[in-house]
């Protein structure tokens, strides 16, 4: 479990694959990230939760799967590359993002970035539009494992500007969201410094899911009980709760 506060940027310093141990990343990191390290501890690199394998006072060593490689943007790595880190949460860490898993639901491509002030503004197109669903303004998503605001939705085909109100000519993306890095946050995540066409790691807010599951188990319950014949699915829940304070009155 990370909070998608990122902690520092690493480099990879090398990166290898073969058919016996698959893929290997080694990262340079400032010294402080390892001082508490231990084999086998959790970290979370571009969002992507990993298994440290070895390390040193300065570097660590995680083996990437072949599904981590197909799902998530570590397959487009190459030496020199940085990345955002962070530590799994401890009983003394502080909440300051949210709760992510550091499983990675897909990729965005970035449509476009626009400067407003000394913030930036940037717009992704995920590439599974499923998870369109659990992206809502204001609310959480983890880009390349930094936890940040969305400020803007757009879930069917929309115009507007980067950074714009929706009401001006702009270019046509089908699903996608905006969100604002501030001056300090540009300057400690990868994210920043990407440009259009580039892709990022991302993973929704895991609560949407959850509360997403929960609501259609019930609906499938209602529909096995002839509910859905009768009415609207909406109206009857309704009735269902006045019914039900009615009764413990």
């Amino acid at each position: 479990m990370f909070t998608g506060i990122v902690e520092c940027i690493g480099t990879i310093s090398s990166l290898s694959t073969s058919s016996s141990s698959g893929t290997t990343l080694t990262i340079t990191t400032p010294t402080f990230l390892l001082t508490d390290a231990h084999l086998g501890d959790s970290i979370s690199i571009n969002g992507t939760c990993l298994t440290i394998t070895s390390f040193t006072p300065t570097s660590f060593t995680v083996g990437v799967s072949p599904e981590t490689l197909r799902r998530t943007n570590l397959g487009r790595l190459a030496q020199n590359s940085t990345v955002n880190l962070e530590r799994a949460v401890s009983a003394a860490t502080r909440m300051g993002g949210h709760f992510v898993q550091g499983h990675v639901d897909t990729t965005a491509t970035i449509v476009g970035v626009k400067e407003d002030g000394e913030a930036r503004v940037f717009r992704f197109r995920p590439r599974d539009a499923g998870v369109m669903r659990f992206v809502v303004e204001k609310g959480y998503v983890t880009i390349d494992g930094a936890s940040l605001t969305v400020t803007r939705v757009s879930e069917d085909d929309g115009e507007g500007d980067v950074g714009g109100d929706g009401g001006e000519e702009g270019e046509k993306e089908k699903g996608w969201w905006e969100v604002m890095l501030i001056a300090y946050t540009q300057e400690k995540v990868v994210t920043a410094g990407k440009k259009v066409g580039e892709e990022v790691n991302v993973e929704v807010d895991m609560v949407g899911k959850y509360v997403e599951k929960s609501v259609r188990g019930y609906l499938e319950g209602l529909e096995g009980e002839g509910i859905r014949e009768r009415g609207g699915v909406l109206e009857k829940i309704v009735e269902r709760i006045v019914e039900r304070k009615l009764k413990g009155r």
